[in-house]
């Protein structure tokens, strides 16, 4: 593997690294020096991951993790901590998609995607500051364009979406004076099985191809690694004099 040194050194928690921008995030970080542990309900998903990482002569682990579980979380993260000697950044990235017109989505499934988004990166936040405030370091969530644009649809998405925004936003000013930058990404059409379910509400893959050509500026879908570039910018030093913000990739549609 080449380390590339950006972020040479830094241990890395992570969740929802067993696939799509999960993995290619993992896969970037570890090029760049980065010590990476996935929590992941998909344990072999982020095994494979890590395998990868391994064969390319980076460094990873996994801890089998359910995010809607607080012990699980805070279970990933103290592990983490443990076989790292400490931690520098945590990158909470798992995410759930449903979609459904608002008159027939159910409320367990409006409760699930809250239980799995916004309240996984509490519950990471929570766990993973007492580790951080003695040197400070880096916390990167994954939002969504659905989060701050919405669409039909997507109203409990976005919702849960949203309130990782607003979660980000009022986390940095809290964590500011301990030197813990908080900084969200929102990807826009990324091609992942992730958005199958939003594919079948708009009617399948022809009908959402049409959508992202009329609506996106750059004509087409992004790719995985397209984000995990800025996953990269936010978790190192390059960022430094950054917080709070939102770092959109969505090829030019907000």
């Amino acid at each position: 593997m080449t380390d590339l040194s950006q972020l040479k050194g830094k241990r890395i928690v992570m969740t929802g690294g067993a696939a799509n921008i999960g993995r290619a995030c993992a896969l970037l970080m570890a090029r760049h020096g980065g010590h990476v542990v996935i929590g992941d309900i998909d344990v072999a998903g982020a095994e494979e991951t890590a395998a990868l990482i391994k064969k390319e002569g980076g460094a990873a682990s996994v801890v089998p993790t359910d995010v809607t579980s607080e012990a699980a979380m805070k279970n990933l993260v103290d592990t983490a901590a443990e076989r790292l000697g400490g931690l520098d950044v945590g990158f909470f990235n798992a995410g759930l998609q449903r979609s459904g017109a608002v008159t027939d989505f159910e409320v367990a499934e409006w409760d699930a995607l809250f239980m799995v988004n916004p309240r996984h990166c509490f519950l990471g936040a929570k766990h993973l500051t007492p580790h951080l405030r003695e040197r400070g370091g880096s916390i990167v969530l994954t939002s969504s364009i659905a989060g701050i644009k919405g669409g039909p649809g997507m109203t409990a998405y976005s919702a849960s979406k949203g309130a990782i925004v607003g979660f980000g936003k009022a986390l940095a000013a809290e964590l500011a004076p301990h030197g813990i930058r908080v900084n969200t990404v929102c990807p826009g059409w990324i091609d992942t099985p992730f958005n199958q379910p939003a594919i079948d509400f708009m009617g399948g893959r022809d009908s959402q191809e049409e959508a992202v050509q009329q609506v996106v500026p750059l004509g087409r879908q992004g790719v995985p690694e397209e984000v995990a570039g800025g996953v990269l910018f936010l978790a190192s030093d390059a960022s430094s004099y950054m917080t709070g913000q939102l770092l959109v990739i969505d090829g030019g549609v907000a």
